[in-house]
Parts: C-alpha cells; structure tokens; sequence
C-alpha cells in the first residue's frame, strides 16, 4: 500500500527525522519526500498508518494522513 502523509518538515534535519521515523515502522519498504517538500510517501506491506502518524505527530505536532492507496502489481500480459 502507499500512504501518503502531510507533516511540516521546514528543514533537512527534520526531513531526515521523518523518513528515519517511517523506515522504522514494520512493513515499510520505501519511503520518499513528495512534492514541495511537506508530503511523505511511504510504500510497504501491512503498514499502520495510524501508527505511523501518531509517531510523526509525537515529533512534528502536526502530520496528517492525505491518501492511502492499495498498490496493485501490474497484470502479466496473455
């Protein structure tokens, strides 16, 4: 599944805090900063996204889930 979460990362430090927060989440296997700096895109299997926003929020006071996708693996062509 992707997820996508809103936090208020001003800097560089706090980016790499965020994506150090979500790597350490179970079930992550990417995660990426997305446009304008103020969007996480994390990418894995069975990840809480709650969970996940409840950790940002202890650090960022504010993170909030924008979408949460189901990936799905492309069809093998016939």
């Amino acid at each position: 599944q992707k997820i996508v979460i809103k936090v208020a990362m001003g800097s560089d430090k706090a980016k790499s805090k965020a994506m150090k927060i979500a790597v350490a989440m179970e079930g992550v296997s990417s995660v990426s900063v997305g446009k304008d700096n103020d969007q996480l895109q994390v990418v894995g299997e069975g990840v809480d996204s709650v969970c996940l926003a409840k950790s940002l929020r202890k650090k960022f006071c504010f993170a909030d889930i924008v979408s949460v996708q189901e990936v799905k693996p492309p069809k093998p062509e016939p």
